[in-house]
């Protein structure tokens, strides 16, 4: 069953928000966290004497088939964390803020844009914040990164240990190159998400499928827009905890050892791989928060 939006107002009921994103951080965990492992040893690789083998599977490239298919599932402590408190504060708190923001800054939007293209810019802008503050999760997707790409780094430590033993600041390390990644990205992915609702179906999703191709517009403009930054936001947080590197230098040792194409290492199995995922939990957190919204008001 699909849902009519047949109102201009925002819904500001925040439980099915929730309970959408949740649920689809749940189910992107189950299904998806192998290949994010996949994308995120691609991206962090610099040794070009390295079978495909070698990278994705690291030590356990000659083991067993199933032991290799268990080494895509590293730091699911980490995983579950990060992922159920992101998709809650991203897909869940967005709407929040454009519903804020078409009540008091409406106006200004329309007389800047258009009232045409308002909504849209409302939405990209919402979600530009939401991913700049998304920082506040930044130790969780650090140690994440590390353990499915650097593993060596956490040895067998707890998520509660880690944090007790390493600085924050240390956890927080990337912060500044994380907002100028995040606000680009997440502008493209609600902005793009919004312009294919009114362009492509006048706002009236009353099918899953159109959920689900308006968020493929949404999530593919986002990777594309966010890929140069993306890598070096791997790079930054993959490294050693005593790496003194800054985001500059890693920056100058890409280029001088890789040249400029390497901003885009990986986009192209990021975006085979990686956008489905993207694509499946955007468009259940919406559906999923559409259906909650028709039960409640009805």
């Amino acid at each position: 069953m699909g849902i009519q939006q047949t109102s201009t107002a925002p819904n500001t009921a925040v439980l099915p928000k929730v309970v959408g994103a949740s649920s689809a951080a749940f189910v992107e965990i189950g299904f998806f966290h192998p290949v994010d492992t996949v994308a995120k040893r691609l991206m962090s690789s610099t040794d070009g004497t390295r079978t495909m083998s070698e990278i994705v599977f690291k030590q356990a490239h000659e083991k067993p088939l199933g032991t290799r298919v268990m080494s895509l599932y590293p730091g699911m402590q980490f995983a579950v964390a990060y992922k159920a408190f992101q998709r809650i504060y991203k897909f869940g708190g967005q709407p929040l803020v454009y519903a804020a923001m078409d009540r008091n800054f409406k106006e200004s939007f329309e007389n800047t844009f258009g009232k045409k293209h308002s909504k849209t810019m409302m939405q990209a802008t919402a979600g530009c914040l939401m991913g700049i503050g998304e920082v506040g999760l930044l130790p969780l997707d650090v140690l994440k990164i590390k353990a499915q790409t650097n593993a060596e780094a956490l040895g067998n430590r707890g998520l509660f240990t880690i944090l007790r033993q390493e600085k924050l600041r240390d956890l927080y390390r990337g912060a500044g190159w994380t907002m100028v990644r995040n606000a680009p990205g997440s502008f493209s992915l609600f902005g793009a998400n919004a312009w294919a609702k009114d362009t492509l179906f006048n706002n009236n999703l009353d099918a899953y499928w159109k959920t689900f191709v308006t968020s493929t517009v949404g999530s593919v403009a986002s990777i594309v827009v966010a890929s140069p930054m993306d890598v070096i936001k791997t790079r930054i947080q993959n490294r050693d905890f005593n790496d003194p590197r800054s985001g500059g230098q890693v920056i100058k040792d890409l280029l001088k050892q890789e040249g400029p194409t390497a901003f885009f290492k990986g986009l192209t199995p990021k975006v085979l791989t990686v956008a489905p995922k993207l694509i499946f939990s955007f468009s259940i957190a919406q559906y999923i928060t559409q259906q909650c919204e028709a039960a409640l008001s009805s």
